[in-house]
């Protein structure tokens, strides 16, 4: 299966969608006992927003708040906010090209819950800009219990993001993540002190950021750069500097162009 390219491709949703139908198509005949899942998430569905969709309301459904419920506002989220299934194929593609642990789009988009996390995010995120604020804290709060995963649907993130294994990441009200960007594991982009105001670290391009690794207060990680697992990053860190230790200090300088891509952890 061909590498599809951002840069030359402006429909990287459709692209996606199409190798992800073929995967599914795949296993639906090779996994029968699958069949009726891959059908109902994805075979039976239009095109990726609408499994987006379906899978993402089977999944934070509640007693209290059905699934039919759920489709309804999820659709209105992305009704509100079209980049978000943009942005969903283009964290597909991110997981699928540098995760050696994920072998097809239909993994990472059925059983990755770092990514069922980003995507429930953009969709409180849509609906917290709609002035629906109580709707997104409660797709916040369904996210944490499933995944494991906290961001405040204030946050903003950019695309192509790939959020590894994801257990325990925890974002604040005004904490940023750029474009192209990979987090690992129990990773916290937190504040500092009770003020209400911006407090939160803002986190630039193909920025690598290590397993539990602590970025606090309201400070630019720059560009390229990359936080080493277990730091504790309390002051800016320059564009492709490689930052590491508690708290954390420059060690190196641009280890690659793009570190988020390289996925390379060693100092």
């Amino acid at each position: 299966m061909g590498t599809v390219n951002l840069a030359a491709d402006r429909n990287s949703d459709i692209c996606v969608w199409s190798l992800l139908k073929q995967e599914a198509a795949t296993y639906a005949t090779k996994e029968v006992a699958l069949s009726s899942l891959l059908h109902a998430t994805i075979l039976d569905q239009d095109n990726l927003g609408g499994a987006l969709v379906n899978h993402l309301s089977e999944k934070l459904a509640t007693p209290d708040f059905s699934t039919l419920k759920l489709r309804k506002i999820l659709t209105e989220a992305m009704e509100a906010d079209p980049k978000i299934v943009e942005y969903a194929a283009k964290d597909l593609l991110a997981v699928k090209e540098r995760d050696p642990a994920c072998t097809s789009f239909l993994q990472a988009f059925l059983y990755f819950k770092g990514f069922m996390a980003i995507q429930t995010y953009r969709c409180s995120h849509a609906l917290y800009n709609s002035g629906r604020d109580l709707l997104s804290f409660h797709l916040q709060n369904r996210s944490s219990e499933l995944f494991g995963v906290d961001i405040n649907p204030a946050a903003k993130i950019g695309h192509g993001i790939m959020l590894d294994h994801a257990t325990g990441f925890v974002m604040g009200e005004t904490a940023v993540i750029g474009n192209e960007c990979s987090v690992l594991q129990g990773v916290t982009l937190g504040g500092t002190g009770k003020a209400d105001q911006d407090r939160h670290p803002k986190i630039g391009n193909r920025v690598l950021i290590g397993a539990n690794a602590s970025v606090l207060g309201n400070i630019i990680i720059g560009d390229g750069s990359k936080v080493a697992a277990g730091s504790v990053v309390l002051k800016a860190v320059p564009e492709g500097c490689t930052v590491a230790g508690v708290p954390a200090k420059p060690v190196g300088g641009p280890c690659c162009d793009n570190p988020a891509k390289s996925m390379v952890q060693t100092l």
